[in-house]
């Protein structure tokens, strides 16, 4: 079980979630989409959506950092143990708080509201309970293990995702793990190869280039405030 859980079920989830994304691109690039119901009702989705969006790309990003950023690297930086858990666990709670008020906001309007209610498929409902029972687990196990310096993961589980990579997993470094992380690690890996099957996919299609393209330069038709256009030359003429 040890093997299958932290050396197998790693990789099982990284093929899924690859192959499926390649695989929905290819043969459902009409379902490539949110299914937005937002013509339905946009009051609600206006404020529960960034609250969604917002918490989840802060709690992706605390993962990345307390997964991927070695111990080392941080003391180098001037920041101890302690300064990193505190910083942890009230960074993480209120992302994690804003992402569950998001997540409940999103789950009323959608119950609440029959045109949005029959919009919604089996596939959405295993959705939000995995995407829900992942962040719900991660606070609580954070939480329970916050006294003092809390559970320092980063002796543990870090070093172990980290050795994912090296197509060598060092699944002896789960060896101790509070049970409360093991199953929100195990649930997260769970989501992450639900995320091609899901409406979850449409994060593969966030808009990067925005925060590259030029600026727009739009232009009055006013020839008062912009001057008169130049009289054509010869070859610009339309007829003779």
């Amino acid at each position: 079980m040890k093997t299958l859980l932290w050396g197998a079920l790693p990789y099982i989830a990284f093929v899924l979630l690859v192959a499926g994304t390649i695989w929905r691109y290819r043969y459902d690039k009409f379902g490539w989409t949110t299914r937005s119901s937002q013509v339905y009702e946009s009051k609600l989705l206006n404020i529960a959506s960034p609250m969604f969006h917002y918490g989840i790309l802060f709690v992706l990003v605390g993962h990345l950092v307390g997964l991927f950023l070695p111990e080392s690297w941080t003391e180098k930086a001037g920041v101890s143990e302690h300064t990193y858990h505190l910083f942890s666990l009230y960074g993480g709670t209120a992302a994690g708080v804003l992402l569950v008020l998001g997540i409940l906001l999103l789950l009323y309007r959608r119950r609440t509201n029959t045109p949005v209610f029959r919009a919604t498929t089996a596939n959405d409902k295993l959705m939000y309970l995995v995407l829900f029972a992942a962040i719900v687990l991660g606070m609580v196990a954070k939480l329970t293990h916050a006294s003092g310096d809390g559970y320092n993961y980063r002796d543990s589980i870090a070093p172990w995702a980290r050795s994912l990579f090296t197509l060598r997993p060092d699944i002896d470094r789960m060896t101790g793990v509070p049970v409360l992380y093991e199953i929100h690690a195990v649930v997260g890996m769970v989501l992450f190869a639900l995320v091609p099957f899901t409406r979850l996919i449409h994060m593969f299609s966030a808009p990067l280039q925005y925060l590259f393209r030029p600026y727009v330069v739009y232009r009055a038709r006013d020839p008062e405030r912009v001057g008169a256009r130049p009289e054509r030359r010869g070859w610009e003429r339309t007829g003779s």
